[in-house]
C-alpha cells in the first residue's frame, strides 16, 4: 500500500481524461487510496471553471463499480472566486454557513457520492464568526455527508480555537491539517510568493503530537525541483541550510539507490505525515509510488534530520 495521497489539479485540464484515468488506475492498483481534490481546481488556468477536478475523479469513479467504497476521497471548499472569471484569491466566497453547505452538494454531485471521507476549509475566514463556519462544517458530518473535517492554510490558534468551540458544544470539530511541508525549510520569516499557501512550523508539529491530529502535506516536491534542472529550487528556500539539506538527501539517495523524490517521500510518510503528490505522467506516478518501498532506517534518519552532523 503506498502512503501518499494523489493530488488531483491539474486533472481535466492540462492532463486529459484518458491520462487522468489510466494515472488513477495505476494509483489504485499500486495500493494507493486517498485521493485530494477541490471545488476551486484549477480556476486559475484561463478557461477553467475549477470543478474541472472534482468532475474527472467523478467520472472516473462512475466509470469503476465498486471504487468508490476503496478510496478515501478528500475535497474542500472556501476557496473559490467569488467573482466570476477572478483568477486570483483575493475576494474567496470564504466559510459561510451557506457557501459550505452549497459547496458540500456541488462537490457531492460532479463527484457522484454521497459523501465525502475528508472536507477540508481550504483557506481560513475571518470575515465570518467561527463559531457559523464550526457549526456549518459539523451538521456536515451529523447529516453524513462528511466523514471527517480538516483544516487547510490555516494558523494553528485559529485551528485551537475553532477545536475548542466545537468541543465545548460536544460536536465533530476539525481532527486533520493540511499545509504546505517538504523536506526543504523556506527562510524564516519570508514570505512565501503562492498566495494562500501556509507552511508547517515546529509549532505546527508540536501542536499536532499533543494533540493527536494528523498532517496531509501538499508541495511535498517543489514542483520537481529536487529532481529537475529545468525547475531550480525557488528563492525562498535560499539560505545556508538547504545547500547542507540537499547534500544529506543527495547522499541518502545515492546510498538506497533511490531518487530524492523517493527519499522525500518516504522521510515524510516515517513522520506519520501523509504526503499529497501531484503527478502529471504515469512516469512520475510510478516514481512516487515507489516510495513505499525506501525504508529508512535510524541512521538514516538522523542523517537526513540533522545534516550538519551527516
Amino acid at each position: 500500500m503506498t502512503p501518499i495521497a494523489l493530488g488531483t489539479i491539474p486533472f481535466g485540464t492540462t492532463v486529459d481524461e484518458a491520462t487522468s484515468f489510466a494515472i488513477l488506475d495505476r494509483f489504485a492498483e499500486a495500493g494507493g487510496t486517498m485521493i485530494d481534490t477541490s471545488n476551486n481546481y484549477p480556476f486559475w488556468h484561463e478557461g477553467a471553471t475549477g470543478q474541472e477536478s472534482e468532475t474527472t475523479v467523478g467520472a472516473w469513479l462512475a466509470a469503476r463499480p465498486g471504487m468508490r467504497e476503496r478510496v478515501v476521497l478528500s475535497t474542500k471548499c472556501g476557496a473559490r472566486p467569488s467573482v466570476p472569471g477572478d483568477r486570483t484569491l483575493d475576494r474567496p466566497e470564504g466559510l459561510s454557513a451557506p457557501v459550505i453547505r452549497a459547496a458540500v452538494e456541488g462537490s457531492l454531485h460532479r463527484l457522484g457520492t454521497t459523501h465525502v471521507d475528508v472536507y477540508w476549509a481550504h483557506i481560513e475566514d475571518r470575515a465570518t464568526p467561527l463559531e457559523e463556519q464550526v457549526d456549518a462544517m459539523a451538521g456536515l458530518v451529523e447529516q453524513g455527508k462528511v466523514r471527517e473535517l480538516g483544516a487547510s492554510n490555516h494558523p494553528t490558534w485559529r485551528v485551537e480555537r475553532a477545536r475548542g468551540i466545537a468541543r465545548a458544544a460536544g460536536r465533530p470539530g476539525y481532527s486533520l491539517l493540511q499545509l504546505r511541508h517538504s523536506y526543504l525549510r523556506p527562510r524564516p520569516g519570508v514570505r512565501l510568493p503562492e498566495g494562500g499557501h501556509v507552511q508547517a512550523s515546529e509549532e505546527t508539529f508540536d501542536y499536532l503530537r499533543r494533540e493527536g491530529l494528523r498532517l496531509w502535506a501538499y508541495t511535498t516536491l517543489l514542483a520537481g525541483a529536487y529532481t529537475r534542472a529545468d525547475r531550480p529550487i525557488p528563492p525562498t528556500y535560499d539560505h545556508p541550510g538547504t545547500e547542507r539539506r540537499l547534500a544529506a538527501l543527495r547522499g541518502v539517495a545515492a546510498d538506497l539507490g533511490a531518487t530524492p523524490n523517493q527519499v522525500v517521500l518516504a522521510w515524510l510518510a516515517a513522520q506519520g505525515v501523509v504526503p499529497i503528490v501531484g503527478v502529471s505522467t504515469l512516469a512520475q506516478l510510478e516514481e512516487a509510488v515507489a516510495a513505499a518501498d525506501v525504508k529508512l532506517d535510524d541512521e538514516l534518519r538522523s542523517r537526513l534530520d540533522d545534516p550538519a552532523l551527516a
